[in-house]
């Protein structure tokens, strides 16, 4: 298994693709926060996967389950039922606000990552 295609990168390429959802899911209901019967888009993805990771860790071959476990587990989107407005619409503007600055925070620790692998690697490359 090479530095490209390692756990670590593929775990991080996962958690990117999760924070660019839900930083879309809470623009979508920050735009909506107006529209009646709106219901706020939820992304889940972490207690999944770190259900399935502690599993994981349990088995024979713990390195393959692990591989095994960041390729099947994706991030889910899904719809919050509760409402507590009169028009049925369930955003709660400070709170999405507040939760997308959080996400802005964790995509650019995930990016730092990405970025901070790829100079290890054009170190490792041009022989420095």
């Amino acid at each position: 298994m090479g530095f490209l295609d390692s756990n670590s990168s593929l775990m991080l390429e996962k958690s990117m693709g999760f924070l660019w959802a839900k930083q879309r899911a809470i623009l979508d209901n920050i735009t909506n926060a107006e529209t009646p019967n709106y219901k706020p888009k939820v992304v889940t993805f972490e207690e999944d996967l770190k259900k399935r990771l502690e599993f994981a860790q349990n088995t024979d071959t713990p390195r393959r389950a692990v591989r095994k476990t960041l390729e099947t587990t994706d991030f889910v989107v899904e719809e919050q039922l509760e409402s507590t407005r009169m028009d049925d619409n369930g955003v709660n503007v400070t709170e999405q606000s507040a939760e997308m600055i959080r996400n802005a925070y964790q995509l650019q620790y995930v990016m730092r990552a990405i970025s901070d692998d790829m100079t290890c690697l054009r170190t490792a490359i041009r022989g420095q």
